[in-house]
């Protein structure tokens, strides 16, 4: 039987859990349970995101844009305050979406490294 995608990835959301479903449709179990265990541990919650954007509020702009590996990004609003707090609070409203976008290239990584060891 196969493993339960929603039962092997804490704290998934709707977008990403189609978005697996479909990446993962043609590996075998042993794969699967490869590939999970590959992407736990590199994907980010959403609400570790909104966390690093209310840091970004009180502490260190920027900070959430170096969570998601946006390094160049994150340079940008240390230096500007989060582009005036602006980029901040678009980042705070948008922060499923960030998340979405880092675990969707976390996904691929880690199908990439499934496959390698075939």
């Amino acid at each position: 039987m196969r493993p339960n995608l929603i039962n092997m990835v804490p704290a998934i959301e709707g977008e990403e859990l189609v978005y697996l479903q479909a990446l993962t449709k043609d590996l075998s179990e042993d794969q699967l349970v490869n590939f999970i265990a590959l992407y736990n541990g590199k994907r980010k919650k959403t609400d570790q995101i909104l966390l690093g954007c209310v840091l970004g509020f009180v502490l260190i702009s920027g900070i959430q844009r170096f969570m998601v590996r946006q390094t160049g990004m994150g340079i940008l609003y240390l230096f500007t305050g989060g582009l005036c707090l602006i980029g901040t609070i678009v980042d705070t409203v948008n922060h499923k979406k960030l998340a979405f976008e880092f675990n969707r290239k976390m996904a691929i990584e880690s199908m990439a490294m499934v496959h390698a060891y075939r």
